[in-house]
């Protein structure tokens, strides 16, 4: 069964890496280089999930996350935040903001795959 997922990040190197993971577990990418598209991408394609860096151009990723759990029907789609911003301050922001996980750069595959599958697992 294939997953889009949308991700948002600005960094081409991590746009090459996520393809690459994504594509081979049957994940289908849409990219967002930035936040306003990311708004309007979430809202139009209704992605299953999204990854989103932190360090984004123009509009910040927590502003961007806080946006996109104010939109009624994207408030349910389950945000990853991925970002080498890690430290307690930007996990604890994620998480009060709405994050459903939190995943440090450089991207660990195995790591990103593990919390794909369980965020989106069939609810029992």
């Amino acid at each position: 069964m294939e997953h889009s997922i949308l991700v948002v990040d600005d960094d081409p190197d991590s746009w090459t890496l996520l393809d690459s993971i994504l594509r081979k577990q049957a994940f289908t990418p849409v990219w967002a280089a930035d936040g306003h598209q990311a708004i309007d991408l979430a809202c139009s394609h209704l992605p299953e999930a999204i990854l989103l860096d932190l360090g984004l151009p123009e509009a910040e990723g927590f502003l961007v996350l806080q946006r996109l759990k104010s939109v009624e029907q994207l408030r349910r789609i389950p945000v990853i935040v991925v970002t080498a911003q890690d430290d307690a301050g930007a996990r604890a922001k994620a998480q009060e903001l709405g994050a459903a996980a939190f995943i440090s750069k450089p991207i660990q595959r195995e790591m990103l795959l593990a919390t794909l599958q369980k965020l989106l697992a069939p609810a029992h």
